[in-house]
């Protein structure tokens, strides 16, 4: 049989296996059931269900989504869900009976989950994208992509749905902390590093799996911040802004993409031949899959109301270029009564298949579709992997003030109160898309502050004195007698993402844990958790304020999933740290940073506003948005880029080795940085570039390289930027590239509003 022989080309191995496959077996190729309910897990043993092996039998399934997923919405909990080996011997008894009990012996994809860690039980949790992209260290975010490749495929899992390149425009949005940020440069290249370390040097290594780059496209522009609206938007800026972390990560390589859910000019991505055809296939040459998200293909019908009914809606996605449905459901139902009926051509079924195919070819599915229990065990939140986590955190906390100089806290620090309601809530500190953790998984800020202090004598005092969300004050009383007993207070406040997972709430007048069989739900961040404020939610500024009357040293501990507006905290508070989710180590990561272990070196990648009136705010907008409002000029209360450290560093002696190029040139930017502080640290040295007249209106600075150094105390470093057409060019009026003649602007510093410059002159040819 060809297409069992691995020695032949894919394509000829693709060719004779579609040659002889039904139309049935075809269509279920293109769907993807839920995998959670392929089996039941009952008293340590796995069974395959019954409906399942129907669908095998009938006309096979293509993939499987969330074979492993935990949480609340797939109602799989610890007790139910699987341990690392079981994961991996689960996948394995589906892949060997989709092998053994189909007529083609066609192996399943199987699709996971991974946006910061595998989502299943037992898989380490690293921090959220937001705080991944504050690292600006995108050498240790590839290596987090490698490790989160190994547990993932170790279990089977051979392809993720991730990274999510989304551009945030409204932090308002519920899941900006999915995101990296606002900067189209600085997503390419995390999407590029993303793709490197998910996918490898080779897609059938056993430590490779398939990168799913999402949500194709403009889903961080939606209307009001609200999820999957309408994006507004022309397409120039579509082009060079949204879509540019798409483009760079499929000349990566990237072998899958994931329309998103919004629409743009009336136009829904599931749906949008311009987008998923011309640009992406025809243009940047993508020869892989094209998934939609869970419920896209009912949407058109049941949301946007672009399709007469479900038959339609599936006609239209796979005419489109859709290869495979999430939850498929409509392609299921659907497409083979649209084939017997001459809606839709067996040509477009042929080629939607033969792409799927394909991958699983690339993957090596054919040769080896199972997991290796034993490897799921030793590898899985393994020590490196733990380790590594909360490196990433410690990268990615963003110190925003130090008033005096009081961060770090020192051995010598008397009592300390640890107050707020994330000070002990192990899940709200892991954020969105995240499984049941076994106990003792998580370390809370609580819990790194203590371990920090070898606190055996009463030092670190706790009370958690409000929810997230509520308007109790019962803990108040609690939290300012534990305060009142302190000379240092730590309060760690800021949003959850934690879905329901049955853990109870907080006695708030003792602290203590309590189990009522309803749970309290905090959650004000997450996928479909949309604000109209950007203020802290509950009474958690009233708690401050309250505190802050006792007049003790404070510092605020911020742990959420999109940037936080509270005036009053900028003004009174002595220190400001912005964790964002900083995962399983983030306790440990918190307190590393708090007592100077970890010197700061995470920098903002969206920029904080004063008030949510200045939205949207992100630095990068056109000169031409106007300078102020009646109340306030339009700068943000922290802007791009920036982020403090327990040293200081000087730039100096910037110099362009040439200050004049032809249009199809280069030239290298040189500057000076020294650390002039008494300690080591790391600094994000940033290059903008600034076009001074175009002929189509562009941003006042673009962020165009960066460079994370270390230097001890007095080290001087020269560091160079690269400055050709890659770095000048913008799309014209005649929807092209182009390099204009005339001065430009070459900016490098410590953020987007603290820069050196220096002009450079381009010529013509």
């Amino acid at each position: 049989m060809i297409y069992k022989d691995h020695t032949r080309p894919i394509n000829e191995r693709v060719e004779h296996l579609l040659g002889l496959m039904t139309m049935e077996e075809k269509v279920g190729q293109l769907v993807q059931p839920f995998g959670w309910q392929a089996y039941t897990h009952i008293d340590g043993k796995i069974e395959l269900t019954d409906s399942f092996k129907k669908q095998i039998e009938s006309t096979g399934v293509g993939s499987l989504y969330g074979a492993l997923r935990a949480d609340p919405w797939t109602g799989v909990t610890l007790e139910k869900g699987l341990s690392p080996r079981q994961g991996a011997e689960a996948v394995n008894e589906i892949q060997r009976y989709a092998i053994e009990n189909s007529r083609l012996g066609i192996p399943i994809l199987i699709g996971e989950e991974c946006s910061h860690g595998h989502m299943a039980i037992g898989a380490t949790v690293f921090p959220v994208p937001l705080t991944l992209g504050s690292t600006w260290n995108v050498d240790l975010y590839r290596e987090m992509c490698r490790a989160v490749a190994k547990e993932t495929r170790s279990q089977g899992g051979a392809a993720t749905y991730s990274p999510v390149l989304d551009v945030v425009r409204d932090p308002r949005w519920g899941r900006t902390e999915e995101c990296f940020g606002e900067d189209p440069y600085l997503i390419s290249e995390m999407a590029v590093a993303s793709v490197e370390g998910l996918q490898g040097d080779s897609l059938d290594s056993p430590d490779s799996v398939v990168a799913t780059l999402k949500h194709f496209v403009a889903y961080g522009s939606s209307e009001g911040g609200r999820n999957a609206g309408p994006a507004h938007m022309g397409r120039r800026e579509l082009l060079e802004v949204d879509m540019l972390p798409f483009k760079k990560a499929v000349q990566a390589g990237a072998q899958s993409i994931m329309p998103a859910y919004n629409e743009i000019d009336g136009v829904p991505c599931t749906t949008n031949k311009e987008l998923l055809q011309d640009i992406l296939r025809d243009d940047w040459g993508f020869d892989g899959m094209i998934i939609t998200d869970c419920g896209a293909i009912d949407m058109l019908a049941s949301g946007h109301d672009v399709a007469e009914d479900g038959l339609d809606a599936a006609v239209q996605a796979i005419e489109a270029g859709i290869d495979m449905e999430m939850s498929g459901e409509m392609f299921g139902n659907y497409l083979l009564m649209a084939l017997q009926s001459n809606r839709l051509n067996a040509e477009v079924l042929d080629a939607a298949v033969r792409r799927v195919l394909a991958l699983k070819f690339k993957l090596g599915l054919f040769e080896s579709p199972y997991g290796d229990p034993d490897r799921a065990e030793e590898i899985i939140a393994s020590k490196e992997h733990i380790s590594l986590a909360r490196k990433i955190a410690g990268e990615g906390i963003v110190l925003l003030k130090n008033e005096g100089g009081l961060l770090p806290l020192s051995d010598a620090t008397g009592t300390i109160a640890v107050i707020g309601p994330n000070a002990d809530a192990g899940y709200n500190q892991l954020g969105d898309y995240t499984s049941p953790q076994p106990p003792g998984t998580v370390v809370t800020v609580l819990d790194g502050i203590r371990e920090k202090l070898k606190d055996d004598s009463g030092r670190v005092l706790y009370a958690p004195g409000c929810r997230i969300r509520g308007e109790s004050r019962e803990g108040f009383e609690l939290a300012l007698s534990t305060a009142e007993k302190a000379d240092t207070i730590v309060m760690v406040v800021g949003g959850s993402s934690a879905r329901d997972f049955g853990e109870g709430s907080i006695d708030l007048k003792t602290g203590a844990s309590k189990v009522t069989g309803h749970s309290w739900s905090d959650m004000d961040c997450g996928e479909g958790i949309d604000r109209m404020s950007l203020s802290l939610s509950g009474v958690q500024l009233e708690l401050l304020q309250e505190i802050s009357k006792l007049g003790k040293q404070l510092v605020v501990v911020y742990i959420n999933g999109r940037p936080i507006v509270e005036p009053w905290i900028d003004e009174h508070a002595d220190a400001i740290v912005e964790a964002w989710y900083p995962g399983q180590e983030g306790g440990h990561a918190v307190a590393d940073i708090l007592f100077g272990d970890v010197n700061p070196s995470g920098r903002l990648t969206v920029s904080i506003p004063k008030h949510v009136g200045q939205l949207p705010v992100y630095y990068n907008g056109k000169r031409s948005r106007g300078k102020r409002y009646l109340e306030d000029n339009s700068q943000p209360r922290y802007p791009f880029g920036f982020g403090l450290s327990y040293t200081e560093f000087a730039y100096s002696n910037l110099k362009l080795e040439s200050q004049e190029l032809a249009v199809n040139g280069s030239t290298v930017a040189a500057v000076e940085v020294t650390n002039v502080g008494k300690r080591a640290g790391a600094e994000v040295v940033q290059l903008y570039i600034s076009d001074k007249v175009s002929t189509v209106t562009r941003p006042a600075k673009e962020l165009k390289g960066f460079r994370k150094i270390y230097l001890e105390p007095g080290e001087t470093q020269t560091v160079k930027f690269t400055i050709g057409a890659e770095e000048l060019q913008y799309i014209g009026r005649d929807m092209k590239t182009v390099v204009e003649p005339g001065e430009f602007q070459v900016c490098i510093g410590r953020h987007v509003n603290d820069t050196l410059s220096a002009a450079l002159q381009v010529r013509k040819e």
